[in-house]
């Protein structure tokens, strides 16, 4: 018997990543991953200045294979019964369009320029713009920043896309406007001609773009104007109307049907960010924090509107209207840095050995490369289970989460990490113990947050790579929080998430929980807080809290 089926698909910080469900059981009938090779070649970034850039054709070159890898995994009965696709995208990731909708480093002459390419979430060059932007708010008048926690990112869209302004002459005259990842996937998939049939997200309007219901759009004009006479015409470019990710963006266009193998009846869904849908793919609850934990953490809320109203959280990444599920407040916040951290220390201990193992004459140079994958493959995993077995103690090294900055609460992309208390004893499995504590560390800042500013959490919910794969990790967590975590079946949350707001737009549900209720897989896994730990890491976050008042305030 014919069934409906969905295509789900990730855009992730690495790769992208497909997958054909089966719209009425949530199967997985199909999946393909694609890393950006432009990406891993380490070009058109540079991590000394916070820059981290990427090429549009990565993103082109993973959605096509991706798609066409899992259609050929699939019978003819499959291919003809696909409804419609939906993406997620990481963000805030904007890029300068012309006036076609057409990233300029898909032009003539801006091939090879990193600022006519996507302005990756982690890029952190515009720290200045970001300082700029909360003192204008702060002596304007009117509290613009109040929906995005006060405090205004070099994360998010405006701050970056001035940065630039001010900074390439050529772009800035090329530039028609900016729009995010998330909305320009579904504008190239529709055959979109025109920026003003562009429909952006509530989703990265709401939480990065300073867009709310309660001021009808944007702040006015002359907010943008007054602090920069720059952004102007960008504002003039940013439509009145924003969309939930349970609407149409389109239908696939004719061109991209031929080119993917696809009907042209396939519908395109607005597009959202990756941690917005991977909360819904991982089955969010009302109150329940969803842990979307990869590179960075994004911790996602949904609280009914009807309970959440006149209250503002300071410090987070925004409170939006629709912007997880719609008809639910959708709250954000996370950790600029997670298992970037964990990965930073990975390769900190692997460069004598990929450096200089490679050189030497005693073995032959294939051997060596084997060799060095095998240790890399299994380094976090061996650091896992030797700082596992360390017996605790108050005197510990203790580190401070901060290598990427800090996102919340209360964002400031200039701080910086840092580890107190080593000795000469203080071995690998040490240090890699008080780095992963510090991550739970602040995971529980942000917890402590949401409590402080009236909001319970009763729960928390874990999605991602490492809530998958690092037990260690997730125990520490649950103990670190004296909160009971569980753990989702899925190792696509996201894709899956974008798959049920695919089944949405179809119109195979009516709503986006009814899809997340049939789609969803499940829990596979939780973790019980050790209440014998309590005291241990209440003391130990004492500490951490101290030693980041520390280097917050200090002029070091």
């Amino acid at each position: 018997m014919n069934t409906n089926y969905c295509i789900g698909i990730d855009f992730g910080t690495d790769s992208v990543r497909s997958i054909i469900v089966d719209a009425y059981t949530g199967e997985e009938v199909a999946a393909a991953v694609h890393l950006y090779s432009r990406w891993n070649d380490g070009l058109y970034c540079d991590p000394n200045k916070n820059q981290f850039r990427q090429h549009p054709l990565d993103y082109i070159d993973g959605l096509e294979q991706t798609i066409k890898k899992c259609l050929s995994q699939v019978g003819n009965a499959v291919r003809t019964n696909i409804k419609a696709i939906s993406v997620d995208t990481t963000g805030s990731t904007p890029v300068a369009v012309d006036e076609t909708g057409t990233p300029l480093a898909l032009l003539p002459g801006f091939e090879a320029n990193p600022n006519a390419m996507f302005v990756l979430w982690k890029d952190h060059t515009a720290v200045p713009e970001a300082t700029a932007i909360n003192q204008h708010a702060a002596a304007f008048g009117e509290d613009y920043l109040k929906y995005v926690g006060g405090i205004y990112s070099s994360e998010w869209y405006w701050a970056k896309l001035l940065h630039i302004l001010k900074n390439d002459q050529q772009v800035r005259k090329a530039c028609y406007s900016w729009v995010e990842h998330c909305d320009w996937i579904p504008f190239l998939l529709t055959g979109g001609g025109h920026v003003r049939e562009l429909k952006r997200s509530v989703c990265t309007a709401g939480h990065k773009g300073l867009w709310a219901t309660a001021f009808d759009g944007l702040p006015p004009k002359n907010f943008f104007s007054s602090l920069d006479p720059l952004l102007a015409s960008v504002y003039d470019t940013f439509p009145e109307q924003v969309y939930t990710a349970d609407q149409q963006a389109g239908y696939l266009s004719k061109e991209w049907a031929e080119r993917l193998g696809l009907p042209d009846n396939v519908v395109i869904g607005v597009g959202a960010m990756d941690a917005h849908m991977g909360a819904v793919g991982g089955q969010i609850e009302p109150y329940y924090l969803s842990k979307v934990m990869g590179t960075s953490t994004c911790d996602m809320l949904v609280i009914p509107k009807k309970e959440f109203e006149g209250k503002i959280v300071k410090g987070i990444c925004g409170q939006v209207d629709g912007s997880i599920i719609p008809g639910m407040i959708g709250l954000e916040a996370g950790q600029s840095a997670f298992g970037d951290i964990y990965a930073w220390f990975k390769q900190l201990l692997s460069w004598p050995l990929q450096h200089l193992m490679m050189q030497s004459d005693k073995t032959d140079h294939e051997a060596s490369r084997a060799l060095f994958k095998d240790i890399s493959d299994r380094m976090l995993h061996e650091l896992s289970k030797q700082a596992a077995a360390i017996a605790p103690s108050e005197h510990d090294e203790l580190a401070l989460d901060w290598l990427n900055g800090r996102r919340t609460p209360d964002a400031d992309q200039s701080l910086k990490g840092a580890i107190s208390g080593l000795t000469l004893a203080s071995d690998a499995p040490r240090i890699f113990r008080s780095l992963v504590e510090s991550t739970c560390f602040g995971a529980r800042k942000i917890v402590e947050r949401f409590q402080e500013e009236g909001v319970p959490i009763k729960g928390l919910i874990g999605v991602g790579g490492i809530a998958q794969k690092s037990p260690f990790v997730m125990q520490m967590l649950a103990d670190v929080m004296q909160m009971p975590l569980k753990i989702h079946r899925s190792e696509q949350t996201c894709a899956l998430g974008a798959a049920m707001f695919a089944a949405t737009v179809a119109g195979i549900y009516p709503t986006v929980e009814e899809a997340m209720k049939a789609m969803g897989t499940g829990f596979d896994r939780s973790y019980v807080p050790d209440k014998s730990k309590a005291a241990y890491y209440d003391k130990r976050y004492q500490q951490y809290l101290k030693l980041g008042d520390f280097l917050e305030t200090s002029s070091i």
